[in-house]
């Protein structure tokens, strides 16, 4: 359990829609309070999901090979399946594409039309943001995994607080960073913004493929084990 949250936590923390939507929340007006509320709100919808599935559980994890521990491999093997597919349409889009790419300037157009509307919105906007924008086929993978929980050991727990803290922690990061050195920081995260923009498509592929390919092989080895 803790290597597969690991790797999906690490696939949420650096998918990077969630990353650029929240630096360029951070660069508006306001944007460490609502940096802040979008945070609270990302960690509410994501303990949510967790209590849930452990409340449906009871804390014990379900026997192997049990209608429940298949179950629960099935969806892995599911989500894997479709993140491969996403990755690989994706790839082959971009592939397309690439003779007849966009020029710059109309990504930085888009940048700039997407800002001038974040720099308008509220607390409460910014809070519903954070679930919006979350990841939720590797939410749901790693709802999947956390059946496996067992919460009659202190390492269950500590593996589940890793999870969450590991799944927030470029926004975390970017947060604090915000916060005691704005200047620097306003600088560093346009940057940050721009390079992700010019290899979103990359990005996308990457984590799609890595998180797809990872959760089919470990679903199948549970499934065959």
């Amino acid at each position: 359990m803790v290597l597969d949250l690991v790797v999906i936590g690490l696939a949420i923390t650096v998918f990077p829609l969630s990353v650029t939507a929240f630096v360029l929340v951070l660069s508006t007006r306001g944007g460490v309070w609502k940096g802040l509320v979008f945070i609270l709100a990302w960690l509410a919808c994501f303990v949510a999901v967790i209590a849930a599935v452990l409340l449906t559980t009871g804390g014990k994890p379900p026997a192997p090979h049990s209608p429940p521990s298949t179950a629960s491999s099935a969806v892995k093997l599911a989500i894997g399946v479709g993140l491969v597919g996403y990755g690989w349409y994706r790839h082959r889009s971009r592939r397309r594409r690439r003779a007849g790419a966009a020029p710059s300037s109309g990504r930085h157009k888009s940048s700039g039309g997407l800002m001038a509307r974040l720099d308008r919105i509220s607390l409460w906007t910014a809070a519903g943001l954070g679930p919006l924008l979350q990841p939720w086929g590797l939410v749901a993978a790693g709802a999947a995994t956390v059946v496996s929980a067992d919460l009659s050991h202190t390492s269950s727990y500590l593996a589940l607080f890793g999870y969450v803290l590991l799944a927030t922690s470029s926004l975390l990061a970017m947060e604090i960073y915000m916060t005691f050195a704005p200047d620097s920081a306003g600088v560093r995260l346009d940057k940050l913004r721009v390079w992700i923009t010019t290899h979103q498509e990359q990005a996308l592929v990457t984590v799609a493929l890595v998180a797809g390919l990872f959760l089919v092989s470990r679903s199948i080895a549970q499934l065959t084990s």
